[in-house]
C-alpha cells in the first residue's frame, strides 16, 4: 500500500502534465496561469510536508495515512467536474495538501520498518520503482485520456486512490507507539504563505515589473514570513524542523540534491510539454511516447540502486546520478538547434535524465535518513521531500518568469533560457557533491 501512495503521485503528476495544452484550450488559461496546476500542487504537497510527517508521529502513521488517501481521492474527483481555472487549481493544491500527508506517512512507516543498511536500502529501491512506473504509467494514459477529455486524467485516480484506501485498512497494521510532544502550526503557516507568496512574487513579477511598488512589497512581506518561521522554530517547544538537524552535513547534502534533481527535471518536463504540443502540434499521446523512455530507464534501474548503494555508497551514486542529469540537458542543449530530431537529440537526453533520476533519487532518499533516530524519520523523509516539492515550485517559476515574453511560436528558441537556467541547476548540484569527494580524494 505505500507504494501504492507513490505511484499515483507519479500517476498524477504526469497525467496532468500531459493535458496541460488541453486544459488551457479549454479553459482559456495562459502559460503563467497553466504553470499553477503543477505548482499549486507541489506547493501544497511540499507546504505541509513537514507538518504532515510530525502529524504521522503524533497522531499515528496508519490513521493520518488512511484519512489523507481519502481526501487525495474526494480532491481529485471535484478537480474532474469543474469549469473554471481557478478552482481547478484550488484543487490541485487540495491534492497536494493531501498528499502532504500521504507521503511522509508511507515513506516514515517504511524507514520505521526496515533498519538501515540492505533491507533498507533494498526497500528504498523498490519504492522508487513504483514512482516511477506511476510517472511512465501516467505519460501513457495521460495522453490516451487527453485525447478523449482532459478531465479523465483527473478523474482516473480517483478508483485506484478508493481502492488503495481499502486494502490499507486491511493490510496497514495499527500504530504501538507514538512521539510525544505537540504541532508547530504557526511554524507551518508562515512557511506555506511565505512560499506560495515568494512562487506568486516570480510568477507575476514579469507583468508588473520587479521594480514596481507590488513586487518589492511581496518580496518583502514573504521574506518576512520565512525570517518569521525561522525565529519559530527556534523558540518553540515542538518545532516543525529541528533546525539541529541541519547540522548534518549529509542531510543538508541530500536535501540540495533533491532540489536540483527534481527541480531541473520538472522544469525540463513543463517546457517539452508546451513545446512538443503547442509548437510542434504533436498529439498527446506522441508527446507521452517521447518522454516516456526516461521513466522506462528509472523503471528497469531503480531495483539495482540498493546493491550499488551497498557497494559503493550513497556519495558516489548521487554524484554519477547529477554527472548522468547534467549531460542529458547539456545534450540536448547543444544538439536541439531550432527544431530538434527525436531519435539525435530528445531521446538521448531522456535516457540520460532517466539515469540521473533512477538512480540519484533512491541514493539521495538513503543519504538523507540514515543515522536519524526513529523518532524523527517523519521529519527526516517530510524534509526531503519538502526541498524536492518546494524547490521544484520555486524553480518552475523562475523558469516560467524567465520565459514570459520570451517564447516564440515557431522554434525552440523562445525555450532556451529556460532549458540554460534547468541546466545550470543541474550543474550545480553537480558541484555540491563533486567538492566533498575530491576533497576527501586530496587528504588521502
Amino acid at each position: 500500500m505505500l507504494c501504492v501512495v507513490l505511484f499515483l503521485d507519479g500517476m498524477d503528476v504526469s497525467m496532468v502534465g500531459v493535458a496541460l495544452p488541453s486544459i488551457g484550450a479549454e479553459l482559456g488559461m495562459s502559460d503563467s496561469s497553466l504553470q499553477w496546476l503543477v505548482n499549486g500542487y507541489v506547493l501544497g504537497y511540499g507546504g505541509l510536508l513537514l507538518l504532515g510527517g510530525r502529524t504521522a508521529d503524533l497522531l499515528g502513521r496508519r490513521r493520518v495515512f488512511l484519512i489523507a488517501l481519502g481526501a487525495f481521492a474526494a480532491a481529485s474527483l471535484v478537480g474532474g467536474l469543474v469549469d473554471d481555472g481557478v478552482l481547478l487549481v484550488i484543487t490541485r493544491f487540495a491534492k497536494g495538501l493531501a498528499a502532504a500527508f500521504t507521503a511522509p506517512t508511507a515513506m516514515s512507516i517504511l524507514t520505521t520498518t526496515f533498519p538501515e543498511g540492505p533491507a533498507r536500502n533494498r526497500a528504498l529501491s523498490i519504492f522508487t520503482v513504483f514512482g516511477a512506473s506511476g510517472y511512465s504509467s501516467g505519460l501513457i494514459i495521460g495522453g490516451l485520456l487527453t485525447s478523449v477529455g482532459w478531465r479523465w486524467t483527473f478523474l482516473t485516480p480517483v478508483p485506484l486512490a478508493l481502492g488503495a484506501l481499502v486494502f490499507g485498512l486491511r493490510l496497514i497494521p495499527r500504530d504501538t507507539t507514538r512521539a510525544e510532544g505537540g504541532h508547530d502550526l504557526w511554524g507551518a503557516v508562515t512557511l506555506t504563505t511565505g512560499m506560495l507568496l515568494a512562487v506568486y512574487t516570480v510568477v507575476t513579477a514579469p507583468e508588473r515589473g520587479w521594480l514596481s511598488p507590488l513586487t518589492l512589497g511581496s518580496i518583502v512581506v514573504a521574506a518576512g514570513l520565512l525570517v518569521a518561521f525561522v525565529l519559530i522554530e527556534n523558540r518553540i517547544a515542538h518545532p516543525l524542523i529541528r533546525l539541529g538537524i541541519l547540522r548534518v552535513a549529509t542531510v543538508v547534502r541530500a536535501n540540495l540534491s533533491v532540489i536540483a534533481l527534481m527541480g531541473s527535471y520538472i522544469s525540463f518536463q513543463f517546457m517539452m510539454t508546451l513545446y512538443l504540443q503547442k509548437v510542434l502540434g504533436w498529439a498527446p499521446l506522441a508527446m507521452a511516447f517521447a518522454l516516456l523512455p526516461a521513466g522506462l530507464v528509472v523503471v528497469v534501474g531503480s531495483p539495482l540502486v540498493g546493491k550499488l548503494i551497498d557497494r559503493y555508497g550513497t556519495e558516489r551514486l548521487i554524484l554519477a546520478s547529477m554527472v548522468s542529469l547534467s549531460l542529458g540537458y547539456l545534450w540536448f542543449l547543444f544538439t536541439a538547434g531550432g527544431t530538434p530530431d527525436y531519435l539525435t537529440s530528445i531521446l538521448p537526453a531522456m535516457l540520460l535524465l532517466g539515469g540521473g533520476f533512477g538512480f540519484g533519487f533512491s541514493a539521495i532518499m538513503a543519504q538523507g535518513t540514515d543515522g536519524i533516530d526513529d523518532a524523527e524519520q517523519g521529519l527526516a523523509a517530510g524534509l526531503l521531500q519538502t526541498s524536492g516539492q518546494v524547490g521544484s515550485a520555486l524553480i518552475l517559476a523562475v523558469v516560467t518568469a524567465v520565459l514570459a515574453g520570451a517564447t516564440t511560436p515557431t522554434d525552440l528558441s523562445g525555450f532556451r533560457p529556460g532549458l540554460n537556467l534547468v541546466t545550470v541547476v543541474a550543474v550545480v548540484g553537480l558541484l555540491l557533491n563533486l567538492v566533498p569527494l575530491a576533497r576527501r580524494a586530496r587528504r588521502r
